[in-house]
């Protein structure tokens, strides 16, 4: 890559689009980083960062301000943008953009999309049937107990889409929900039941660029918001890698028998992988099984990502945009991570905002993630459920709990929760 500076525009709101910005802006190419909309960590125009204010679903604005400004890149944090064609606009008026077009993010987009086309290239997963008609998924149900079933919404429902429901009358309801009243839309109006798999979850990442792929990288990330994994799903409240059981037979197995699979199946449904492919894979006693895709980087998986990644961000996704992707390009290390997240109380469910953080400046020598957070006249304050969260390190694992947690320790808003637990079980398990 030649030693000019670039102009480098990031989209997204949160703790992944934080941690993205952390790690390019740390590449010597880069002149000036905007992040539309950003948080409350991710100006500072000392550093030459800055918050734009675009909406996020107005790709002509986008496009004018990346064409002003002289944006050579621009990198896609969520999926909503992604699923809804962005890649294929801004490489339509010749503009550099990462992420897969919208054909390829039907991987994330549909449920049932993705699942069909496992299904037909062989690539493990769960079983699973499709349903439109709540009288004939009800039927179906029947000849099951509900512990043994996975609901899926469709399309993208905000993490809210996937149900594990205990009874018959949790199932009954569930199948009316979503497809008589049409809780998630009338475009999420279908559902896909899939038989329930069991065994450690990981979520695991490969830069891809068509049938080319980097070695793997694997994160462990917590998605109950209370301790033993109780509660409601969230968004993710923690993570940690590299996970207890990541050895390289395991990987071996995920690449011929996942990612390979997947990329080539793409390409041959016209929908060729172009960016950062997230695989959420469960280790059964039958051996890995896809029980998701998504199109994008993970959140809370990004926070520690971007700590596993020696190589120069700026570089990969530049290289994957004008199709120049050399993989071995990409180096992971194999160092010691936990990220804890702090919360507001309430969250998933209700919770306040607003709150002042204080604490902030003792924290120098700590990695913090900012998420839902706001900057208001020079101070901090809470802006979301997921609101901050501390990136440890350390020659071990408990080492690296330790130093998430001392951080953790020194932040404070009211009403502020996080679970204690986040890591526990790679220590317990080695």
């Amino acid at each position: 890559m030649s030693h000019r500076k670039y102009n480098i525009l990031i989209l997204g709101s949160g703790g992944r689009e934080h941690a993205l910005v952390k790690k390019i802006s740390s590449s010597k190419n880069v002149y000036k980083t905007f992040v539309c909309p950003g948080n409350g960590g991710t100006s500072n125009p000392k550093l030459n960062i800055f918050n734009i204010n675009i909406n996020l679903s107005n790709f002509d604005e986008l496009i004018n301000f990346v064409t002003t400004e002289n944006i050579e890149l621009t990198i896609v944090g969520p999926e909503q943008p992604l699923v809804d064609g962005i890649v294929d606009m801004f490489k339509k008026k010749g503009l550099n953009i990462f992420g897969p077009s919208k054909n390829a993010s039907r991987i994330e987009g549909s449920k049932i999309w993705a699942y069909k086309l496992m299904e037909k290239y062989n690539i493990p997963c769960p079983k699973s049937e499709v349903f439109d008609q709540s009288k004939l998924a009800k039927k179906y149900v029947r000849n099951f107990n509900p512990n043994d079933l996975v609901l899926k919404v469709d399309g993208l429902a905000g993490g809210k889409g996937v149900i594990l429901p205990k009874t018959e009358d949790e199932i009954n309801k569930t199948i009316e929900a979503i497809i008589d009243k049409k809780i998630f839309g009338s475009l999420n109006s279908k559902l896909l039941i899939s038989e329930r798999i069991y065994g450690p979850e990981v979520s695991v990442f490969a830069f891809v660029d068509g049938g080319k792929s980097s070695e793997l990288a694997a994160v462990c990330d917590y998605k109950r918001i209370f301790e033993n994994d109780e509660g409601p799903n969230t968004g993710g409240v923690g993570a940690y890698s590299p996970p207890e059981f990541w050895e390289r037979k395991l990987q071996n197995k995920i690449k011929d028998e996942i990612l390979y699979p997947t990329i080539n199946a793409l390409e041959l449904e016209n929908s060729s992988y172009s960016g950062v492919l997230y695989m959420g894979i469960m280790v059964t006693k039958n051996g890995p099984m896809v029980i998701e895709y998504n199109c994008r980087f993970g959140d809370p998986e990004t926070q520690i990502l971007m700590s596993k990644l020696d190589s120069d961000l700026l570089e990969i996704c530049m290289d994957i945009s004008k199709k120049h992707f050399e993989p071995n390009k990409v180096i992971w290390n194999n160092k010691n991570f936990c990220f804890v997240m702090m919360t507001s109380n309430g969250y998933p469910g209700d919770y306040e905002s607003g709150k002042l953080i204080s604490g902030l400046e003792n924290l120098k020598d700590y990695n913090i993630i900012h998420s839902g957070t706001k900057i208001l006249n020079r101070d901090i304050f809470t802006n979301g459920g997921r609101v901050i969260g501390v990136v440890g390190e350390g020659a071990s694992m408990i080492d690296a709990i330790n130093q998430s947690y001392k951080g953790i320790g020194k932040i404070y808003f009211k009403n502020s929760f996080y679970r204690k637990d986040i890591g526990k079980r790679a220590i317990n398990e080695s």
